[in-house]
């Protein structure tokens, strides 16, 4: 008799999943549990609570719908209170697990929890599965992964790598562990507690309290299906820049994020819609951006500590910061009124388009001189796809201090509002809070 603990992390799905895959294979009871960390709930060094309440609903929503998933095949989702290094061992301890199988995670934090899990005595089998491709199929050695995305990108597709096929979710779940009545870090936060206000803002380009874009699987899968049913793959490219609305960019990026949907799954439904209507700029779009998540990923395995320095990877100064401005820059009260009006969007709704993220970070590094790492805390916390490798790795490169060959960049708030709101639509609709 073998019991593992699967340890949901960012992965908060059963399709695609080679650690749960693994765990469900090599155990004869497996306990599938998520971790309510409150290291995740503390206020910042910046001044504001590390999760907002738009990431916490739709967290909450994975969770439930990963829980009615587990349910549906004769298992369930424990959800413990504490820090995994605190809880997991004691819990193993409890149920008799000498092994718990997770995913891999290439973030300082998430390192360190492994690290502490295994110094108190358990085998952990992470398993890197985030990427789109393999880092065994890889041009070149991963620590020599190009830290420029542009040769990152002509290698892979010089070589014709193809990434693996997404995997099934497994046929059969091994029952549950018996658990000990008397466990006190088992718990379920309420419902209430993560959700604050149920009313979606009518204005919101995610409206993730309505059912088509919730957090959870189920809503991701049918996501996708009903985004290359209605063939807006074709025109990504030329949309992709847009500021608001539902349908100008993919919208996968939160489900993402949890790991509700997987880098795989999406390639494999795009490639389905190419064999059925054809390729173009739009969906090699779709392809290019995937690459880009990989790329943040690989960035950091190579990196590690290195990305979350002040200055970053650079030789820089360590970066200014001004308080006051910046928390006008979150309040949407700078006097710019397209940065405003992002700051309000992103308050309001924890969603903000790429264009407008690009916009509203190179405002608070160029011209108020604030604190990358400040405005990478508060996207964290305010955004419902926050994801730890793309964020650091985007606010590095606008900073200048991650691996930009231009070292920097800024977006002029007058050009960039002639070009992607030019009858002032978005900053009239954003006006106000």
């Amino acid at each position: 008799m073998t019991t593992v603990i699967h340890w949901f992390r960012h992965d908060l799905r059963l399709a695609d999943n080679a650690a749960f895959s693994q765990a469900c294979a090599a155990a004869t009871h497996v306990l599938p549990v998520w971790c309510h960390d409150p290291s995740l709930d503390v206020m910042t060094a910046w001044g504001f609570a590390r999760t907002g309440p738009h990431r916490r609903r739709f967290v909450a929503d994975t969770l439930g719908d990963l829980a009615a998933n587990l349910a549906a095949r004769g298992s369930g989702l424990v959800e413990l209170h504490g820090r995994p290094r605190d809880v997991l061992p004691a819990l193993a301890r409890a149920i008799g697990a000498e092994r718990v199988t997770c995913e891999a995670i290439a973030a300082p934090e998430e390192l360190d929890e492994i690290a502490a899990l295994r110094a108190a005595g358990l085998v952990v089998d992470a398993t890197w599965q985030s990427t789109l491709l393999d880092p065994l199929d890889l041009p070149f050695e991963a620590e020599r992964v190009p830290d420029v995305f542009t040769a990152f990108r002509s290698a892979v597709e010089r070589s014709g790598v193809i990434p693996p096929a997404p995997i099934a979710a497994p046929a059969r779940i091994p029952p549950l562990p018996a658990l000990p009545d008397a466990l006190p870090f088992i718990t379920r936060p309420a419902a209430s507690s993560a959700a604050g206000d149920d009313v979606d803002d009518p204005r919101s380009s995610f409206p993730y309290r309505q059912p088509a874009f919730s957090g959870g699987e189920s809503a991701a899968l049918a996501h996708l299906d009903r985004y290359f049913a209605r063939r807006l793959a074709h025109a990504y490219k030329a949309t992709r820049n847009g500021l608001t609305g539902t349908e100008f960019s993919t919208k996968f990026s939160p489900w993402l994020a949890t790991g509700a949907l997987s880098a795989r799954t999406i390639l494999a439904a795009l490639r389905r819609f190419e064999t059925d209507h054809g390729a173009n700029d739009g969906t090699y779009w779709i392809w290019f951006e995937l690459l880009w998540r990989d790329h943040f990923r690989l960035l950091h395995a190579k990196h590690g500590r290195r990305l979350y320095r002040a200055r970053g990877l650079s030789d820089a100064p360590p970066p200014t910061h001004d308080p006051a401005a910046f928390a006008r820059w979150c309040r949407g009260e700078t006097g710019e009124p397209l940065v405003d009006a992002g700051m309000r969007e992103l308050a309001a709704t924890g969603w903000l388009s790429n264009r407008m993220r690009q916009i509203v970070a190179s405002w608070l590094v160029n011209d108020l001189a604030c604190d990358w790492r400040a405005g990478a805390a508060w996207f964290e916390a305010q955004l419902v796809d926050h994801d730890v490798h793309s964020n650091h790795g985007n606010w590095l490169y606008i900073a200048g201090r991650g691996t930009d060959p231009r070292g920097g960049r800024r977006f002029d708030p007058a050009k960039q509002a002639r070009e992607h709101d030019p009858d002032s639509r978005y900053r009239n609709l954003w006006s106000t809070p």
